[in-house]
């Protein structure tokens, strides 16, 4: 339980259905919060475990608050910090998942003599005809599906799992929530990296030691444009904070670490007609053995988009081309493969083609 409305109604559904349920909240990220509003330190903040408690009290279910902030930083600040020093742009909510929640919450909550981890993510799960795999789907609320955050669970966890809202709009849990006379009910939803102030990543990485080494903006002919103020600090697609003037508005797109050069150029420019991916987890079977027909996602607010499935030489390897070029294909950013609803799997952009 989050402290926030989703969490607190899957509980409400749970109890409802007659399950024995209890909440816990974990304490992830503290830092660097004090002067920030309640809203802005989201579901890190101690006012968050306090909503967590109430509606539990509301709920009449027990309340425990586990402190997981060490592996917390180990395994999800820690490979946020890394990945922006070599030019990739990381998704930490999906890494928290993986390690924290479905990870060491799912066994602290075995430990504790659960059967199952419900959270309050927009997602569905099914049993495939095959095998008796335990099948992921979208949400059935378009905007607020999360099943895009989940592709890299295992078998082992999702057999655990429990989505009570997966068939509801945030407009029905919120309503849900009223009728609880709970008093999330209209509490706005946390931001975005949990652990960053304002969602200014670049501050943080500053405060974290990452080093603001300057270098050379170039063209695509190596013409030199400017000077960045450091690799880290930018992401592919970015138009905004480049400091250049030009008669058209130029973008990020490549981040060079092996010589420390940001290339931009038009947005034209920004397209690829697809992409290596690595650490590829699947859901809907076990092994990529064939070219798959696939719609994939290469952010978590970009709409799905047609493209070829195919299997590389490697562990956990993968290409997908895409039906028409995209723009942005960001290292470091998760691409999720999808036929209809159903969550055939995903991995990390390694390379743009």
């Amino acid at each position: 339980m989050s402290g926030g409305v989703d969490s607190s109604v899957a509980a409400a559904l749970l109890r409802k259905a007659g399950w024995e349920v209890i909440g816990v909240t974990l304490r992830l990220w503290e830092e660097e919060q004090a002067d920030l509003t309640a809203a802005a330190r989201g579901c890190c903040a101690w006012e968050a475990v306090q909503d967590a408690r109430r509606a539990a009290q509301s709920l009449g279910i027990d309340h425990y608050v586990l402190n997981m902030k060490e592996l917390f930083r180990k395994e999800v600040v820690a490979d946020f910090i890394s990945e922006y020093r070599t030019g990739r742009t990381p998704n930490p909510c999906i890494v928290c998942n993986s390690r924290v929640k479905f990870s060491a919450l799912l066994q602290k909550a075995l430990e504790m003599e659960a059967s199952n981890l419900a959270t309050g993510h927009y997602a569905r799960l099914a049993y495939g005809d095959a095998g008796g795999r335990i099948l992921l789907k979208k949400g059935l609320d378009s905007w607020k599906d999360q099943s895009y955050m989940l592709y890299n669970l295992t078998q082992e966890q999702l057999r655990r799992c429990l989505f009570p809202l997966g068939a509801m709009t945030k407009e029905q849990v919120r309503h849900k929530a009223a009728s609880l006379g709970l008093d999330v009910a209209r509490k706005p939803d946390s931001q975005e990296i949990c652990f960053i102030p304002d969602n200014d990543y670049r501050s943080f990485l500053r405060r974290c030691g990452v080093p603001a080494e300057p270098g050379p903006i170039v063209d695509r002919r190596g013409d030199r444009l400017g000077t960045h103020t450091g690799l880290a600090f930018y992401t592919i697609g970015q138009r905004r904070g480049l400091g250049l003037t030009a008669p058209k508005p130029l973008y990020v797109l490549e981040i060079r670490t092996r010589d420390n050069t940001l290339v931009v150029g038009e947005r034209e420019e920004l397209f690829r007609e697809g992409a290596e991916i690595e650490e590829v987890n699947l859901i809907a079977f076990p092994e990529l053995d064939r070219v798959h027909r696939v719609s994939v996602k290469i952010r978590y607010r970009t709409a799905a988009v047609p493209a070829i499935l195919k299997p590389l030489p490697g562990n956990g390897m993968a290409r997908v081309v895409f039906e028409q070029p995209q723009a942005a294909v960001t290292p470091g950013q998760a691409a999720v493969f999808y036929q209809e609803d159903l969550v055939i799997g995903g991995g990390i952009i390694k390379e743009a083609l």
